[in-house]
Parts: C-alpha cells; sequence; structure tokens
C-alpha cells in the first residue's frame, strides 16, 4: 500500500492574480503553469519576489513548488505567489507564522485598479478643458 506524499496547500491573490501553491518537501525546484521559475518570470525582480519568504525561512532548498496562476499581470502573479507560498509555509511550519507575519508576507495587499467613470477618459482624468 502506498502512502500520499506530504503536501501542502494555499491560495494567494493580488490585484486580478489568483495563484495555487503545492508545497512538497523536495530539493527547491518551482515550477509556474508547468514551466520553470525562470522561465516563466523573465525579470530578476519576479524572480525575487517569489524566493523572498522561502529565503526568509530558510527553507529555499527544502521543498519543491508546484504554482498554477491565473489573472492579473506578472508582477501581481509574483506577488501573490509570494502569499501563497507564506501561507503555505505557515501550514508545514507552523513557528514560521510570527516571522512570515512580521515581513508581511501574510498580509492580503488589497490595493485594485479604480474603475473607470463615465463623463471621464479613466478613474480620475477628465477630458481636456479648453477656455475658449
Amino acid at each position: 500500500m502506498r502512502t500520499a506524499p506530504v503536501q501542502y496547500y494555499a491560495t494567494g491573490r493580488r490585484k486580478t492574480a489568483a495563484v495555487r501553491v503545492f508545497l512538497r518537501p523536495g530539493n527547491g525546484a518551482i515550477s509556474v503553469n508547468a514551466r520553470d521559475l525562470d522561465t516563466y518570470f523573465e525579470r530578476p525582480t519576479h524572480r525575487m519576489l517569489v524566493r523572498q519568504a522561502l529565503q526568509l525561512v530558510g527553507a529555499a532548498d527544502r521543498y519543491d513548488l508546484f504554482v498554477t496562476a491565473a489573472g492579473g499581470g506578472k508582477t501581481g502573479q509574483a506577488e501573490a505567489i509570494r502569499m501563497g507560498i507564506a501561507r503555505a509555509l505557515c501550514a508545514a511550519n507552523p513557528s514560521d507564522r510570527t516571522e512570515l507575519k512580521r515581513a508581511g508576507f501574510l498580509r492580503r495587499d488589497q490595493r485594485m485598479v479604480e474603475r473607470k467613470k463615465y463623463g471621464r477618459p479613466g478613474a480620475r482624468k477628465r477630458f481636456q478643458f479648453s477656455k475658449r
């Protein structure tokens, strides 16, 4: 009889991006939407954002990460992944919670794009005014 591998699951959200993070014991491999982290995120800042929570608790080479990301842009997805990883690390080791919380990785960033209003070209911008 086979036993199921230990796996921790968490979600992360930022702007309109929503991600699912699966954390399994391993050697530090990170895949996002079935692609390697370095091929999915071209910018080094995005890759740094994803690895921040792991490096904070010193678990960068202890877990393999399988992430599915949907919606939003690359920056929103990277920050959502950071939040999902932090939540999964809390599920795996509750003693890391205070450190992750102090760094602000467990707090949902509620800032969203303000909606466009009628009678205006954007959320706050007004059409060009001509006095004469």
